[in-house]
């Protein structure tokens, strides 16, 4: 109990000196869309590339597979889009294509970003420190690599 109070106090004392609670679980870019910071056009083309990312980094199934059954083709067959369908190794294989595509339309530098900030969830600030930028300097190059990103997905 008298831990409580303290943590309480604590709080309440970092509240008053200005300081704000922070969600450590939420994305970065979820972060910054909720704030304004970044475009929909911005955060569609981030959800995309993550996406692809999660797609594309999927390992193996190793359990059963729940998929329907295949179709008949043929004169007594449907036919048509089932013909269209990728199975999931082809599905993995075009979504890393997507995410190389996307990041070299973003570029040798701005890539890094991406992958850093979207594809892995690092926050700016860390990103910023860790590739030695100055602070506050990480949004404005993550919007520019996040347009080009856009423009690859043709948003």
């Amino acid at each position: 109990m008298l831990e409580d109070a303290a943590d309480h106090a604590r709080t309440r004392d970092a509240a008053r000196a200005g300081a704000r609670q922070v969600n450590r679980a939420e994305e970065p870019l979820a972060w910054l869309h909720a704030r304004g910071k970044i475009s929909d056009r911005q955060f569609e083309a981030g959800e995309r590339l993550r996406g692809d990312f999660m797609a594309a980094g999927q390992s193996p199934r190793v359990t059963m597979a729940w998929d329907p059954a295949p179709v008949a083709r043929g004169k007594r067959g449907a036919g048509g889009w089932q013909e269209a369908a990728l199975s999931p190794g082809e599905r993995q294989v075009a979504a890393k294509e997507r995410l190389e595509g996307a990041l070299a339309a973003a570029g040798a530098g701005l890539s890094d970003v991406l992958t850093r900030i979207v594809c892995m969830g690092e926050g700016l600030e860390t990103a910023e420190r860790s590739m030695g930028w100055p602070a506050r300097s990480g949004k404005v190059v993550l919007c520019l690599a996040l347009d080009r990103a856009a423009a690859f997905y043709r948003l």
